[in-house]
């Protein structure tokens, strides 16, 4: 049985549908990287809000790298996803897909194909 929720974002107050965690068709929201917590006293956001928050945390995060710090970063304690998230994981640009620094990190490697954002 999926339960839903109708659910107003505490940042943008559009209406979105939130799933119930607690059966097996989890929430969208459990896709994206578990970086932050709306401990603050605010409520879920819309997937348009909660991904611009993803992406403003992992930018700040990505300030502080270095490549000495890559290869002890937070992103290889994260539980790992299968799915892959445009402007988190990768970008489109020319019809390809080019891997963002923050993927590299979560690869937890370099890979030696002299990738644009490789962090190490």
């Amino acid at each position: 049985m999926n339960t839903t929720k109708t659910k107003v974002c505490s940042s943008c107050e559009s209406t979105f549908s939130c799933g119930d965690i607690s059966v097996e068709n989890k929430c969208w929201c459990n896709d994206f990287p578990p970086i932050f917590n709306l401990s603050d006293g605010g409520d879920c956001l819309c997937p348009v809000c909660f991904k611009e928050a993803c992406v403003d945390k992992i930018d700040a995060y990505l300030e502080t790298m270095t490549p000495k710090r890559a290869l002890h970063n937070k992103a290889l304690s994260l539980p790992k996803t299968e799915k892959l998230i445009e402007d988190i994981d990768y970008y489109i640009e020319n019809d390809k897909c080019v891997f963002t620094t923050w993927f590299h990190l979560r690869r937890g490697s370099c890979c030696g194909n002299d990738c644009r954002h490789c962090p190490y």
